[in-house]
């Protein structure tokens, strides 16, 4: 049997690039990056350099995103939340500061009554976060 993995999968209005190399910096990793530009189709010149599909490969996770096609709709809101689980308590600190940086703090990166670091926030795209670091065996 193969392993069977979620991936977040985020679309942006016009800003993927950006998003993704924010995310690159906050949590490492290898980021590749396609424009719609390099794609076999033909496309709006305000769409050629927008991001058709971004992947950024870090530990065992995968974030996609894309910018979202002239007429395509987006929404942001509180339905999803990208949870991250960290064992590295300064791994998990560092990446809820970076993360959160510029965003609004829900809940601040605090022990909590299960044993765990934990705290959320949305980010400055709008993107809604968990970061979850247990501490208590």
């Amino acid at each position: 049997m193969g392993l069977t993995k979620i991936n977040p999968y985020l679309y942006f209005e016009g800003n993927a690039k950006e998003a993704m190399e924010f995310y690159k910096d906050a949590l490492g990793g290898e980021l590749e990056i396609k424009l719609y530009d390099d794609a076999p189709m033909d496309v709006p010149e305000e769409m050629k350099e927008k991001v058709i599909h971004a992947t950024l490969d870090f530990g065992d996770a995968t974030l996609m995103a894309s910018d979202a096609q002239p007429g395509q709709l987006i929404s942001f809101g509180s339905a999803n939340s990208i949870s991250i689980l960290e064992s590295d308590i300064d791994k998990a600190t560092n990446i809820f500061n970076k993360l959160s940086d510029e965003g609004t703090v829900t809940m601040p990166f605090e022990i909590q009554f299960w044993g765990a670091k934990f705290g959320t926030f949305i980010d400055k795209f709008g993107i809604y976060w968990m970061v979850n670091c247990q501490v208590e065996k």
